[in-house]
C-alpha cells in the first residue's frame, strides 16, 4: 500500500513520531501499512479459550470420600470412628448437599478438578486459602527439604504483603489465615 493511501492524520502522526523518537519515518510507514493490511486477520498464536473442566458429580465425590475412609456408603461413613474423629471441630455438614461432599473432598482427598492454579481474592500460589488448608503450597515450600529459616522467610514475605497495615495489599482475613498456616508448619517442622 503506497503512503499516499494513508490519510493525512496517519501521515502527520508518523512524521511526529519519527521526529520525536529519532526514527526513520519509512519504518513507521511500513508498520502502519502492515497494521492496516493485517488488523482483521485472526491471530494463529492467540490462545484458545481454556478447556472448561467438568466438576465432579456428587456420586464421584462420595466415591472418593468413601474410598478414603474405607467405607461403602454414607451410613457406614457416619458410623465410622475415623470419620467422626476427622471431622471433629468442623462445622456441621448436611451430607445431602454436594457442597458438604466438596468440603470433605478438599479436606481429605485433594484439590477439586478446576480449582488448580486459582486466581483472585484469597488465592496464594494457586491455592484458595479459604477452601484449602495447604500451608506448604501456600508458602511455596517442599515439606521434605524446607528448613526453619526457609519457612520463616516465606512467612515474612507473605506477612509483608498481607499484613493489615500494608498499603494496597493488606488484608486481615488473609493475614490471619497465613498466621494459622505458619503455626501449623512450625508445629510440624
Amino acid at each position: 500500500m503506497p503512503s499516499n493511501q494513508l490519510n493525512s492524520l496517519i501521515q502527520e502522526e508518523i512524521s511526529r513520531l519519527a521526529e520525536h523518537h529519532n526514527v526513520g519515518s519509512e519504518i513507521l510507514l511500513e508498520f502502519a501499512q502492515f497494521v492496516i493490511e493485517n488488523h482483521k486477520k485472526k491471530d494463529k498464536a492467540a490462545k484458545k479459550p481454556a478447556k472448561k473442566i467438568k466438576p465432579l458429580s456428587m456420586a464421584e465425590l462420595k466415591k472418593a470420600v468413601y474410598s478414603y475412609f474405607e467405607v461403602k456408603n454414607t451410613t457406614e461413613l457416619k458410623k465410622s470412628g475415623s470419620f467422626k474423629m476427622a471431622i471433629d471441630g468442623m462445622e456441621p455438614m448436611n451430607l445431602g448437599l454436594k457442597d458438604s461432599w466438596e468440603v470433605l473432598y478438599r479436606k481429605f482427598i485433594g484439590v477439586l478438578p478446576g480449582e488448580e492454579q486459582e486466581k483472585g481474592y484469597g488465592c496464594i500460589n494457586g491455592i484458595d486459602i479459604f477452601k484449602y488448608f495447604s500451608p506448604w503450597q501456600v508458602f511455596d515450600l517442599d515439606p521434605k527439604s524446607a528448613s526453619k529459616e526457609d519457612i520463616k522467610k516465606a512467612y515474612h514475605a507473605l506477612s509483608k504483603t498481607y499484613h493489615p497495615d500494608a498499603p494496597g495489599t493488606g488484608d486481615a482475613k488473609v493475614f490471619d489465615r497465613i498466621n494459622t498456616m505458619y503455626q501449623s508448619i512450625g508445629a510440624e517442622a
